[in-house]
């Protein structure tokens, strides 16, 4: 049982320092961002699915603040279903790449 629990705990360390590594790179987003645009990029816009409210402009946003907004629309912490199902298709190091590039936006 304890090489179990060590096997674990290794594993997340490793898993830790992999998703440690990934570094945005906003020049990476511009083929990534194109479905983010027609909602966030859009000053006032409100959507109506699955009822109205107002989209957020995410531009200049922290990095870490889209990342874990993306993160946990993966993980189902946040419940919007046409962001859960973006976000499931982006890998981390696209997450990284579009919070890289909105974070830099003004």
């Amino acid at each position: 049982m304890k090489k179990i629990f060590a096997l674990l705990a290794l594993t997340a360390v490793a898993q830790a320092a992999v998703a440690a590594d990934i570094v945005g790179d906003a020049k990476n987003a511009k083929g990534k961002i194109e479905m983010c645009i027609g909602c966030h990029a859009i000053p006032g816009y409100k959507a109506t699915f699955p009822e109205v409210f107002q989209v957020p402009m995410i531009g200049g946003q922290s990095a870490k603040y889209i990342e874990n907004a993306l993160k946990g629309y993966q993980k189902g912490e946040r419940k919007h279903p046409t962001m859960k199902g973006i976000a499931a298709s982006l890998s981390d190091q696209d997450i990284a790449d579009i919070a890289a590039f909105y974070s830099q936006q003004k």
